[in-house]
């Protein structure tokens, strides 16, 4: 299976400018609900790691996804998951919300 497409936060607010609308993208969190509550996007789909699996009939074969986490590491092996099940459009978000902080919004708190 090749690997992942990546995406920093710049280059997804480039590729999908109105991705808080939903329609062209989902931006998915696979983060547990203690870091949502720390820091969190509010245009983003949240379904923590280990219930992916049970809950793949939620996510849209057709619109692309956008997977995060704090920084990156689970949210590649989301995608890896969502590739080898079927889903043809996922991308790593790279730096997940930490750099999302950095490069996007800086009132989005680290942790």
């Amino acid at each position: 299976m090749p690997g992942v497409p990546e995406l920093s936060p710049t280059e997804f607010s480039k590729r999908w400018p109105a991705y808080a609308s939903g329609v062209e993208v989902v931006l998915l969190d696979v983060r547990e609900q203690f870091e949502i509550e720390m820091a969190a996007l509010r245009a983003a789909v949240h379904i923590p790691m280990r219930e992916i699996p049970a809950r793949l009939t939620e996510l849209n074969r057709d619109t692309p996804l956008v997977v995060m986490c704090h920084s990156g590491g689970r949210s590649r092996k989301v995608a890896e998951f969502l590739l080898g099940n079927g889903f043809s459009q996922v991308f790593n978000l790279r730096g997940g919300i930490d750099a999302w902080s950095t490069e996007i919004d800086p009132h989005v708190p680290r942790y």
